[in-house]
């Protein structure tokens, strides 16, 4: 979990520690200058409580209940999504679960009071009265329909009849309720996918297990869409699946690494003499497999493999063009022990484009939810609040992406799946470039065992010319006036090629308050080699809040109401401006025009000279 232990003053330090310790992490925030030793500190209580609460952090309080209930009352909407929120006496006496108690914050304060010898005040009915929450299940099972969770729970605590039936294996968890035979409600425990209904609460708990193989190279989508159709064929619940299982020549298979990520599930992989071992009961054994790698079957038996004797086979392998599947179903869930990961990490360098949801893509946002650790620079984390739930964060300042950055390899080389934010597109003036040049610099053993997927998203210059119309339309090219990193003579030499190339230009980072000189260069530069009527746009805050976008010239140009969240672009010598109804628009024409006319001219005279 993503855990913040709160504290204001310095007599809960110990216990704070004592949390920190049992809970096997979380950072500890400290109120203003009255603590030291923390791992951050604040000064306003209501704001930093409340960006915790919406960024979905496990909030415990070393505090009164009342500092926590003043100040997350206004947030209380989603009682479904809400975070964990625990207030624990700063003496470790009593621990008292707030919200979120079927979502970690009952297990918490036990946990908490078993260390410091206090009482967990657990107020829930569910587990006063039954002893256990549906929607607080051991790791790895998962609620197809939470909504009947609530009226399942309540028919139980009226004494109503309530079946339990289960299909794919014993639900010990659930053994304090007492069931009936037969009733209106039914709890059903199955790795099927097509078993929910109006009165059955469906619970999917972790037997299957995903073996796979691969050709070296295949396309991470190919692997995915065989796992899905797999699953959905045999009508079993992706639910279910407890991990992926593989032969360790494919640890470092970047396909096998993307589905792990995807389903969310770790993966397990097996030498060829581990993998041998499962041959008398393979379905499909294959010489020609054992011939390339040691083992007479990839998938089958990584899968049968995984579950051992306490399970069988139900799909044998099934084939793509470059891949093959099977899958193995456990008697009993496979803990998390047996999950256990020998798998490398995973890096996604995310592009969350100019801010705005709706221009972010799916993969991101896919990647954002399959991650545990998301590291970025704060203006862009806080537009992911509503993604962060649950997730480890570490957030920094302008300038440090150096230190972000290998942040994100170390955290990935130590097997978390990190997503790693930029804004735009991670590989335009984004921190894509700095992860690969870091890793090809320093030739780490670790950093170069970590899977990493780039995630593109809509550049600034992208959203820009989408606001205006379409500047872009011909050639263009992007210059950054940021002199930290590129001389200024190297930009100049630049501009002086884009001026004399004709190039549409988006020019990046085009001044801060210290930079406030070659915005006018590359100005005059580019008027030299083009009208004083050439377009010019300027663009701030593009997709977020405040978002101003103006239609100049260059002649009109004004470089001072420019600042470092402005994108300006410089139109070419064939960029056009004009009115449409109320709206201006410009664009740079692509050359249809021309060329039809050509083809009209070429097509008259070989009709005349016929």
């Amino acid at each position: 979990m993503n855990i913040a232990i709160v504290l204001f003053t310095a007599e809960g330090l110990s216990v704070a520690r004592t949390i920190q310790a049992t809970l096997n992490g979380g950072r500890i925030h400290g109120f203003g200058d009255r603590i030291t030793d923390v791992d951050e500190t604040f000064t306003d209580t209501s704001s930093h409580l409340g960006a915790l609460f919406l960024s979905r952090t496990t909030i415990i309080g070393v505090c009164a209940s009342g500092i926590l209930v003043r100040a997350l009352a206004p947030l209380l909407d989603d009682k479904i999504n809400e975070p964990a929120v625990v207030s624990v006496a700063e003496d470790g006496s009593v621990a008292v679960p707030l919200l979120g108690g079927h979502h970690g914050a009952n297990a918490i304060a036990r946990k908490i009071t078993e260390a410091t010898g206090g009482i967990a005040a657990i107020t829930t009915a569910g587990d006063i009265r039954l002893g256990v929450a549906f929607d607080d299940a051991p790791p790895g099972w998962r609620i197809a329909n939470p909504e009947l969770v609530k009226p399942v729970t309540a028919a139980l605590l009226a004494g109503e009849d309530v079946e339990l039936n289960c299909e794919a294996c014993d639900a010990h968890w659930l053994q304090g309720i007492r069931f009936s035979e037969s009733g209106k409600w039914r709890v059903l425990i199955t790795n099927r996918s097509s078993a929910a209904n109006a009165r059955t609460l469906v619970i999917h708990p972790p037997v299957l297990v995903l073996g796979v193989g691969c050709e070296r190279g295949i396309e991470p989508v190919e692997l995915e869409a065989l796992a899905i159709s797999t699953l959905d064929e045999a009508g079993l619940a992706l639910e279910s699946v407890a991990c992926i299982a593989s032969i360790d020549l494919k640890a470092d298979e970047l396909a096998i690494q993307t589905l792990a990520v995807r389903l969310g599930v770790p993966v397990r992989f097996f030498s060829a003499v581990e993998l041998e071992f499962e041959a008398p009961r393979l379905k499909t054994p294959s010489e020609i497999v054992f011939r390339e790698v040691g083992c007479h079957g990839v998938a089958e038996g990584a899968a049968l493999a995984t579950v051992s004797n306490h399970g069988e086979l139900v799909i044998p392998k099934v084939r793509s063009e470059r891949a093959t599947c099977a899958i193995a179903c456990a008697n009993s869930p496979i803990e998390p022990i047996q999950q256990a990961s020998s798998s490398k990490g995973h890096l996604a360098v995310i592009g969350i484009g100019p801010g705005a949801d709706s221009w972010r893509s799916p993969e991101a946002s896919q990647a954002l939810r399959t991650a545990d650790t998301v590291i970025g620079y704060k203006l862009y984390l806080d537009q992911l609040a509503d993604e962060l739930g649950g997730k480890e964060v570490h957030n920094g300042t302008l300038g440090a992406e150096a230190k972000r950055t290998t942040l994100a390899l170390e955290l990935a080389a130590d097997g978390r799946h990190v997503a790693l934010v930029s804004s735009g597109d991670a590989g335009i003036y984004a921190l894509a470039s700095l992860v690969f040049e870091l890793i090809d610099q320093a030739n780490d053993d670790r950093w170069n065992k970590i899977s990493i997927e780039v995630i593109p998203g809509i550049s600034a210059l992208q959203a820009t010319a989408s606001r205006v119309g379409a500047p872009l339309g011909h050639d263009f090219c992007a210059i950054s006036l940021s002199d930290l990193m590129t001389s200024q003579t190297t930009i100049t030499k630049r501009l002086h090629a884009a001026a004399q190339g004709d190039f549409v230009v988006a020019l990046y980072n085009p001044q801060s308050q210290r930079r406030r000189h070659l915005l006018g260069v590359a100005r005059d530069i580019l008027a030299t080699e083009r009208p004083s009527t050439t377009p010019v746009v300027v663009a701030r805050n593009v997709g977020r809040e405040n978002e101003n976008v103006t239609i100049t010239t260059l002649g009109k140009f004004n470089v001072e109401a420019v600042d470092m969240t402005t994108l300006v672009l410089i139109g070419s010598s064939r960029t056009r401006t004009f009115q449409h109804g109320e709206r201006l628009w410009t664009y740079t024409p692509r050359g249809y025009s021309d060329a039809n006319a050509a083809a009209d001219a070429e097509q008259v005279n070989s009709e005349a000279s016929n």
